[in-house]
């Protein structure tokens, strides 16, 4: 009997669902032994009957749901929250091993490459483009991807947490890929059993704000956990695979992905990044990298006890290993020990000239510190030479080739750390320098010509404008300390270490030219005749009216001789960072997603013009409001040409920890942006079934008219709709969100209730929490509405943008994501938080029925009866995992009321017990969506 493609998946999704009620009852067991039968009996109550509501819908199990919830006592509704909250991070577990399973189970039986692998992609620029071998050859000459980790305030757990949560995934992993002896079987259930009772009295939420060393460690810690060893394996898996599908050709490819850094170097609304915070993170980033080294080099050591008794060595390696400091008579015959000894101890050298900590492993000896890290690859490469050349290439290919790799990635500095500061800020501070200075004491006054000839005429010359003699505002001491260690460190560490300078806000040429003249202040630029820049001078553009201006703000800098010189420094190629999570905020989810498309061409159109080459630096959070789904389709979505072999991509908050956490998924996530970048790069993605043409002339016409009705609807609502902040305020948990100590970073830029003043990531994230999404779909509905009554006959066009356009399709696939997450029943609730009864019927009135319009408009254009008909994997996901979040929910709301009525009152006696079970609540929600922030 032959099985239905849904039996098939039901079979394949049996490891799954035995996982999540092993997991299941290894929380309720640990949960009975510690707070008695009584509590464990409540939680089962609520569980089963949340799952039966679910499925069915009945009235009576709501009503029966909240009867077991509202009147629970303070600290049994924390044990209820904290089980709730606990069981969704442990299914997250099982689901990601998961995941994994199904990609080993496709490897192992030898199926075809899976879209988003590199050999899909490999395969697709093979079957599509002539001269495949060349241009992909020159693909990897100039390619770089880089995902930048930011410390966006969005991750909610703890590392103790994840620690915890990740031994309970090497369990799950070592379970499925053995077989197990009964007494490794028992081994792994009290594993299981005791991680969980430590995570049961593990505090879930933080009891201080992060500093921003915190945030620093932390995201060092995925180094540790995954790029030290990932990044290098990819590189040389890439190879591999690029040389098998090539034979005849000899393929030796220059390092393609970096991963940079904001954290410690953004100071955007951030007071604590400081120039101490700076030097003390790249302090901890080069400690991180050589403690590495020094692990990868003494394990060599082991790895290569060969003897010139019996295989000779080059004479380089000979020469090497007479240089060590090593003179035991026990080594005298084991060159390859000897020389990595040396290489051991000028390691240990190098450490101490940085001003590292020593390592605890001393070096036997002492030797010279390397210069750069370049002089460190040389020496590997010459142990690598001498194996080669006498019979013991296979030994190159593990840990010595990773290493090699590791050395080109990292440096001794570990990561790019970009520089951010907001535009207003450089504004005061060269208005400053330049009062200070006699040269202009009202620069803020100056219209825009005049401030770009001031700014013009101090680049072109080389006066300095800073004196030491002189005294400032402490903004402006501590803006230009920031920049001095700038210097200080590249000088230190070599330019790697801080390449960018990113302008946050940046809406006109002044901005770019305040930022230039500060860094020839502290010798990071240069003036006179040819002026010069040693960081790359980066725009960040945000608001809808900023990426619409975009273009003809490029084009003005380029024209100006001044700028196009310091372009010219920097090897005529100019980064633009674009961000999705302002726009959003400003202009709605699909009015900011259309003017990023056109701001990339209208920038193409003027680079190209001028000659230089561009980068797109994208700013995307991890919710579809922010910017976020699915990376590989993201990439694929960019209009054509706009990639072009270089990207770079924020990757931000929770994200990280979903992405990055364990070596099997960070290698999974990594090979997806490469494999994107080349599709992008190289196949015509974006007129696939399409003419050339057709995509400008008949589609974007289309998203333009789509575009400026979703416009209005959004600002109608968010910015014209009167009460609309307050009814916002009180209907999500905002202003507990903001005393959530998961970032450094204030919530708002300014002391204010404006919603432009808050901050995009509260924004969403708050949004998320009451289980409305409103960033991601609002507008949509009444844009498709729009159009098809002034266009009766348009639903075929829309269906054929559908099916033809990756930009249209995307969209709608994030929508359908979005939607399937968001419950107007939970909303509804949410809003009876809300005090005036007027504003909050009559705002969510209109939530409710924008909701309807959009899920009906997506149906129309997909054809599907129901939302992620396509996505299978995530609506089981989802059905899995919701019914949990419901009493979450439930008793947030419940806490918020609780809360807010003390807080009114004055009878705030249990205040710190309920924000804290809020708090945890918001935690359990975040893990159960997954992509909140």
């Amino acid at each position: 009997m032959s099985k239905t493609p849904a039996t098939s998946r039901l079979e394949k999704d049996l490891p799954l669902r035995d996982d999540i009620r092993l997991l299941g009852r290894v929380l309720g067991d640990t949960l009975r032994e510690q707070e008695g039968d009584a509590i464990f009996q409540l939680v089962e109550s609520v569980r089963r009957t949340a799952v039966r509501f679910a499925r069915e819908g009945s009235l009576d199990d709501r009503a029966t749901l909240h009867g077991l919830l509202d009147a629970l006592p303070s600290e049994d509704m924390h044990r209820v929250v904290r089980a709730f909250a606990y069981f969704l991070q442990l299914a997250n577990i099982a689901e990601d091993t998961h995941r994994s399973r199904r990609r080993r189970e496709h490897e192992i039986m030898g199926s075809p490459p899976r879209e988003g692998s590199l050999a899909f992609s490999l395969d697709a620029v093979v079957r599509e483009t002539p001269d495949a071998a060349a241009r992909i050859q020159a693909f990897f000459g100039s390619a770089l991807v880089s995902p930048v980790l930011t410390a966006h305030p969005t991750e909610v757990q703890r590392q103790s947490t994840q620690h915890a949560l990740q031994q309970i995934a090497e369990v799950l992993e070592r379970r499925d890929r053995n077989v197990l002896t009964p007494d490794e079987q028992r081994d792994a259930d009290e594993t299981l059993k005791r991680v969980v009772l430590t995570l049961w009295h593990t505090r879930m939420v933080r009891s201080e704000r992060l500093r921003v060393i915190d945030e620093v460690k932390n995201g060092i810690t995925y180094f540790r956990s995954t790029f030290f060893t990932e990044l290098p394996r990819l590189h040389g898996d890439t190879e591999d695979l690029v040389r098998a599908r090539f034979p005849g050709h000899t393929w030796s490819l220059p390092p393609f992905m970096r991963v940079g850094s904001w954290i410690g170097g953004d100071r955007d609304g951030n007071p604590f990044v400081t120039a101490e915070t700076l030097r003390e993170t790249v302090r901890l980033q080069a400690s991180a990298t050589i403690e590495f080294y020094l692990d990868e080099v003494h394990e060599l050591g082991y790895d290569l006890p060969l003897s010139d008794r019996l295989v000779p060595v080059t004479a380089a390696l000979a020469t090497l290993a007479a240089r060590s400091p090593d003179t035991s008579s026990q080594r005298l015959d084991e060159p390859y020990r000897r020389a990595l000894i040396g290489i051991y101890s000028r390691l240990v050298g190098t450490a101490l000239a940085l001003g590292l900590p020593a390592p605890i492993r001393q070096a036997i000896g002492t030797d010279a510190p390397y210069a750069t890290s370049v002089d460190l690859v040389t020496d590997l490469v010459i142990i690598s030479d001498s194996l080669r050349q006498f019979g013991g290439e296979r030994l190159t290919a593990d840990r010595l080739r990773r290493l090699l790799r590791a050395v080109e990635l990292f440096g001794f500095h570990l990561a790019p750390l970009d520089l951010r500061q907001n535009a207003e800020v450089h504004e005061r501070v060269v208005a400053e320098l330049l009062a200070r200075a006699g040269v202009c004491g009202d620069y803020a006054a100056r219209s825009e010509a005049e401030r770009i000839r001031i700014l013009a005429d101090e680049l072109n010359g080389t006066r300095p404008l800073y004196s030491p003699h002189l005294s400032y505002s402490n903004e402006v001491e501590g803006e230009l300390a920031i920049a001095f260690a700038a210097r200080e460190l590249r000088q230190r560490f070599g330019d790697a270490l801080l390449p960018h300078y990113i302008i946050s806000k940046c809406d006109g040429v002044s901005d770019m030219l305040e930022v230039a003249l500060v860094l020839k202040e502290v010798g990071l630029a240069s003036g006179g005749a040819s002026p010069t820049t040693a960081m790359q001078i980066i725009p960040l553009f945000e608001t809808i009216d900023d990426l619409q201006r975009a273009g003809r703000i490029m084009d003005a800098l380029f024209t100006l001789p001044v700028y196009r010189a310091l372009v010219a420094s920097q090897g005529d190629v100019q980064e633009v960072m674009l961000g999705y999570s302002d726009s959003n905020k400003d202009g709605g989810f699909l009015t900011s997603g259309w003017e990023l498309y056109q701001a990339e061409l209208a920038l193409m159109r003027v680079f190209a013009k001028h000659e230089v080459q561009l980068r797109l630096f994208h700013g995307r959070g991890g919710s579809v409001g922010r910017g976020g789904g699915p990376s590989y389709e993201a990439i694929l979505a960019q209009p054509a040409g706009a990639v072009r072999g270089q990207i770079r991509i924020t990757e931000q908050g929770e994200v990280i920890a979903s992405k990055y956490a364990t070596p099997e998924v960070g290698r999974r996530n990594l090979e997806l942006l490469v494999a994107a970048t080349l599709e992008a790069s190289l196949t015509d993605h974006e007129q696939r079934g399409e003419r050339a043409d057709s995509v400008e002339q008949a589609f974007h016409p289309v998203m333009d008219r789509l575009s400026a009705i979703a416009f209005r609807a959004y600002r109608a609502l968010v910015y014209d709709t009167p009460g609309f902040t307050q009814y916002f305020r009180e209907s999500t948990p905002l202003a507990e969100i903001a005393t959530l100590n998961i970032g450094s970073r204030p919530a708002s830029r300014r002391a204010s209730e404006r919603i432009e003043d808050l901050r995009a990531i509260p924004w969403v994230f708050s949004w998320a929490q009451c289980r409305l999404m409103l960033p991601g779909w609002y507008g949509f509905g009444s844009a498709i509405a729009g159009y098809l009554a002034d266009t009766p006959d348009g639903l075929p066009m829309l269906q054929r943008m559908a099916r033809h356009w990756p930009f249209f399709r995307t969209l709608l696939s994030n929508i359908d994501m979005v939607l399937a997450k968001s419950d107007l029943a939970v909303a509804s609730r949410y809003a009876e938080l809300v005090q005036d009864v007027e504003l909050r019927q009559r705002v969510f009135a209109l939530l409710s029925a924008e909701w309807h319009r959009t899920r009906d408009a997506l149906q129309q254009i997909t054809g599907q009866s129901e939302l992620l008909a396509e996505n299978p994997l995530l609506k089981r996901s989802i059905a899995n995992r919701f019914p949990y979040m419901d009493p979450l929910n439930h008793l947030q709301i419940e806490l918020l009321r609780r809360y807010r009525e003390a807080q009114a009152s004055g009878a705030g006696t249990d205040d710190e017990r309920r924000r804290g079970g809020i708090h945890i609540t918001i935690n359990g929600i975040a893990a159960g969506l997954r992509n909140s922030g």
